[in-house]
């Protein structure tokens, strides 16, 4: 098995997060897709939480395999920054899945419970480590990877308009701009496992 091959495992880790996203809400009476985050579908006590952890059981695992391979692939490409780019990408992608499932939202709650102040902990994070390791591979990658370049500078705005509409347009549509930012990261570890399955990066290696 070509160390390539793993990158199928970020585009699964895509088709279970959009299916939790898409699906969960069919279990969950009243829920606004607009106005509520994609959280309040997995949150402890949520009506649609066992859905949502069956329909998106494949997105973390599957997600740090496609990402872990691609560091690996990764190693011996230049320049400098685009590999530490693309190293505190898989960090982001770690925190993403330890943390929620230490921490997932709890439902009920006042957000100045524990959890969800760890919650929000997890989330700042999340949002710190993809911003980082976007900017540093659409830098690093412009002359030797130009259209991952070109991806991750439109993942990078994405999260962007999700970070900024959550925080200045009304709460009924916080919902809408927050899946920017959360589909933003999701789909670039996709765009990565792509790459690697095609054999774009200089190294592949046989999994033995």
């Amino acid at each position: 098995m070509k160390l390539r091959h793993l990158g199928i495992f970020g585009i699964i880790s895509l088709l279970s997060y959009t299916a939790m996203v898409v699906f969960s809400p069919l279990a969950y009476p009243g829920y606004d897709w607009l106005g509520m985050a994609v959280s309040d579908l997995s949150a402890d006590g949520a009506p649609s939480q066992a859905l949502a952890e069956q329909l998106n059981a494949l997105f973390g695992p599957c997600g740090i395999v496609s990402i872990m391979a691609v560091c690996v692939a990764v190693r011996q490409c230049q320049p400098k920054t685009f590999r530490l780019g693309i190293y505190c990408f898989a960090v982001m992608e770690w925190i993403t899945v330890v943390g929620y499932k230490m921490f997932p939202l709890a439902q009920g709650e006042d957000m100045s419970a524990f959890q969800n102040i760890m919650h929000i902990v997890v989330t700042i994070l999340v949002v710190l480590f993809s911003i980082i390791s976007l900017i540093l591979i659409a830098i690093g990658g412009r002359k030797t990877y130009p259209s991952i370049s070109i991806w991750a500078i439109v993942c990078f705005v994405m999260m962007m308009v999700g970070a900024i509409g959550t925080g200045v347009m009304p709460k009924t549509v916080f919902g809408l701009f927050e899946r920017f930012s959360t589909f933003s990261a999701v789909m670039f570890n996709a765009v990565l496992g792509v790459y690697l399955l095609k054999g774009k990066f200089e190294k592949t290696q046989d999994v033995k």
